[in-house]
């Protein structure tokens, strides 16, 4: 009998500072309304997300064909790749009807995501697996015969512990990497899972592409993972994880902060849900806008019918219907 036990971690001192800078950017996101974004920028970033978490895997498409592929415009590219976007697409838009905790819920979100690709998605592994990078065993996952108690165990974890979400979440997706509890496709779950977990505490995670970071940091990405094999501990990997988690937030707060024209800022501020609105609200959105370009703003947004003025002068006040 396997008896049910805490995944092995430390809260390292690098644990704590990360976290501490990660909850300082949150709140910075929530303060900018940023948790709301606007439904181009969703748009974008869900692509990017798809694009890189395939990417890791090996697959070919870009972020332009993707957008071709939900366009439902005919895309050249090999047969696989393919249905691997098509399938990301679908499971990544129906986020919000899995559950986290559930791990029938996530045997069924790993069946979405492996339709037409392996036979038994949605089951655990029947037989042994390890992980090969070039011709060396960098990984021997544990004998199939565990899998469903180590799992049982790591959803038990997510369930009763008190640990913070995103700690919980690096958490997860270390473990489920271990276990590599199915045939293929582990890897995009671990990362589709987590992004699960954090988005069940953080709106803003299901539009954040966290996945274009590890995608691009893949060498430490792995060496995160080994490392934390040999040491028998998720901390290194918590640690790696994190950092990519604040570095992704830093790269939202920044995009917030670039030049935009009128019409994306016009764009970004309906999608806030304002009913009525003074041009001060508008400016404190976007804090470096001179009040003539305020002005300029809000008289184009008028024009475009996407709002409408009631008084005039300083006592204007825009409503949206």
């Amino acid at each position: 009998m396997i008896l049910s036990m805490k995944p092995p971690y430390d809260i390292s001192p690098g644990i704590l500072k990360l976290v501490s800078a990660i909850s300082e950017k949150l709140g910075e996101v929530n303060a900018n309304y940023l948790n709301k974004q606007s439904p181009l920028l969703r748009k974008q970033n869900r692509i990017k997300t798809i694009q890189s978490t395939l990417e890791i895997e090996g697959n070919t498409i870009t972020e332009e064909q993707i957008t071709a592929i939900i366009e439902n415009k005919k895309v050249t590219g090999p047969k696989k790749d393919i249905l691997e976007v098509l399938n990301a697409i679908k499971v990544y838009e129906s986020l919000s009807d899995f559950n986290f905790l559930s791990e029938k819920h996530f045997l069924k979100a790993h069946q979405k995501l492996m339709h037409g690709l392996l036979d038994d998605g949605g089951k655990y592994r029947q037989k042994s697996v390890g992980v090969v990078k070039g011709n060396k065993l960098t990984h021997l996952a544990p004998p199939h015969k565990n899998v469903p108690y180590l799992m049982n165990d790591l959803f038990e974890y997510l369930n009763k512990s008190d640990e913070l979400i995103i700690i919980k979440s690096c958490v997860f997706h270390y473990e489920m990497e271990f276990i590599h509890p199915f045939q293929d496709g582990n890897g995009r779950m671990g990362r589709l899972w987590q992004n699960l977990i954090l988005k069940s505490e953080y709106p803003i995670f299901e539009f954040l592409p966290f996945e274009t970071l590890i995608s691009q940091t893949q060498k430490q990405y792995y060496k995160s993972l080994a490392l934390s094999d040999k040491s028998g501990k998720s901390t290194l990997f918590i640690e790696y994880m994190l950092g990519v988690i604040n570095n992704s937030l830093e790269s939202i707060l920044s995009y917030n902060n670039r030049t935009l024209k009128d019409i994306d800022r016009l764009e970004y501020f309906v999608s806030l849900g304002v009913n009525r609105f003074t041009r001060k609200d508008y400016m404190n959105i976007f804090k470096d806008l001179s009040s003539a370009t305020a002005s300029r703003d809000l008289k184009k947004g008028v024009e475009l019918s996407l709002f409408k003025t009631i008084g005039d002068k300083n006592r204007t006040i825009y409503k949206i219907d």
